[in-house]
């Protein structure tokens, strides 16, 4: 009866998280469609639609290192549930803003209420699946993520369409109010408070929070003066905030994990790289596709799904494969294809045909579901239950700090060879050196991260899950 009320339990485990680990993607990517809808509604400039954009992002790479933290002191469950009101509430409060001012206040919101699902969500797969198990759980739960990415261009165009921008934001409620239905009910009578009675570190993560901003902003601003100056400012103040955290009993982030634990620091580090080097893709390739090609925004949209349906479709495999594989070895597998896919689209040209393109997304989506599962398998499997929160808010704020990453080096590379001119016919050539200068970055920095992936190996325990414990 154990064993199968053990079983139970990672059943309704995955459900849950999965169902809420498709929320904060589902909401990225749908509400993109939708922006057009939202700046004609508000007579909003194409800064303030950025900021609808990338405000849930930059709220949720602030929040997600510390609510880790957080839940690993009062419980996993606990913060999960907060996350959940918070991002069902702040979803219906959007749908309802009255000036394009109190939207991107309230995705701010629902940012942190986002930080808190996914913050945890990794943590309670940890907690709950045995070691054995974990990679095809945790596989199962990235698969949920890209699902999210993929239909959410499809459901959130769908609902601009016919029923208003409003919609979308309405659409994620009742699948809110599921998934914390849910865990209130199956979820009775657990916690994982690993580190119960634990202090936690407000001065640090106010630190934390003040630096990631001023680093992410600044960064988004390059190559002018002020953005030069924030971006400094970031660097210094993460410098500060490991200074004091090395001196803390109890750190927001524990240093040492990055200091002692080499799978866990090189893990996180291939983790910021390839998602700092591959998610403008879609970004530069749905400008290309668009302005070179002459594809209506469907037609791109349709095409650049290739990639998260494969994803979608590879990852559990990938993540059960890691349960009996070297992790470490099939996610440098996954950093080796999708940096040959970025060093190909260098060669980009207005010749280059459809089937090229699609070839090389079905290569990144193949790369990417090799990489993502086994990573996130061997942050998590590296360390011991207490940690479990910190390790999967960290791996979360490092996907989130590449995501802005990689979008800043778009957007500044497109500044230097463009400046802020729209792009038209008389500077499509401009734009292409723009487009193949992009590519070539990313492309050298996960060439550099194969080498990073490649020594975290030497760390892994012949148990296949890479745990130092």
């Amino acid at each position: 009866m154990k064993k199968e009320s053990g079983k139970s339990l990672e059943r309704v485990t995955l459900i849950v998280t999965s169902f809420a680990s498709f929320l904060t993607p589902f909401m990225g990517s749908a509400i993109n469609i939708a922006l057009p809808a939202i700046g004609k509604q508000f007579s909003a400039n194409a800064v303030a639609l950025s900021w609808v954009a990338t405000s849930i992002l930059l709220s949720a790479a602030v929040f997600l290192a510390p609510v880790g933290r957080l839940a690993d002191i009062i419980g996993r469950k606990k913060i999960f549930h907060i996350g959940l009101i918070i991002f069902t509430i702040s979803s219906l409060l959007c749908a309802f803003a009255p000036s394009i001012e109190i939207l991107i206040l309230w995705r701010v919101l629902q940012g942190m209420g986002g930080a808190l699902i996914f913050g945890v969500a990794m943590a309670i797969i940890t907690s709950v699946f045995p070691r054995e198990t974990r990679g095809k759980a945790l596989g199962i739960v990235v698969a949920a993520v890209y699902a999210g990415l993929t239909l959410g261009p499809f459901i959130g165009g769908f609902l601009t369409k016919n029923l208003g921008w409003e919609s979308v934001f309405i659409f994620t409620v009742p699948l809110g109010l599921t998934a914390l239905i849910l865990s209130v009910v199956y979820f009775k009578g657990l916690e994982w408070a690993d580190a119960k009675g634990e202090k936690f570190d407000w001065k640090g993560s106010i630190i934390y929070g003040v630096s990631i901003v001023l680093l992410i902003y600044g960064f988004g601003q390059l190559p002018n003066i002020q953005g030069a100056i924030f971006t400094l400012s970031g660097i210094a103040g993460i410098v500060v905030f490991i200074y004091f955290e090395k001196r803390q009993a109890f750190p927001v982030i524990n240093i040492q994990l990055f200091q002692k634990n080499k799978l866990f620091a090189f893990s996180n580090y291939s983790a910021l790289i390839i998602y700092g080097a591959t998610f403008a893709i879609g970004f530069v390739l749905s400008l290309y596709l668009q302005y070179i090609k002459g594809l209506d925004p469907q037609q791109a949209g349709q095409i650049l799904v290739v990639q998260p349906v494969l994803m979608t479709i590879f990852s559990p495999v990938t993540g059960k494969l890691s349960d009996k594989v070297n992790p470490g070895k099939l996610a440098t597998a996954g950093m080796i294809i999708i940096s040959a896919g970025l060093f190909i689209l260098y060669f980009l040209t207005s010749e280059s045909n459809i089937i090229f393109i699609m070839s090389v997304l079905f290569a990144f989506g193949i790369g990417y579901s090799l990489f993502s599962s086994p990573n996130s398998n061997a942050i998590m499997s590296s360390v011991e239950k207490k940690f479990y929160g910190i390790a999967s808010g960290t791996v979360g704020t490092m996907r989130l700090i590449g995501q802005m990453s990689s979008m800043a080096v778009a957007m500044m590379i497109f500044s230097i060879f463009i400046g802020k001119e729209e792009i038209k016919p008389s500077n499509y050539n401009e734009f292409l050196i723009s487009v193949r200068t992009i590519f070539l970055i990313f492309a050298v920095l996960c060439f550099l991260g194969i080498f990073i992936s490649l020594a975290r190996i030497k760390y892994m325990q012949n148990d296949n899950t890479g745990s130092t414990k």
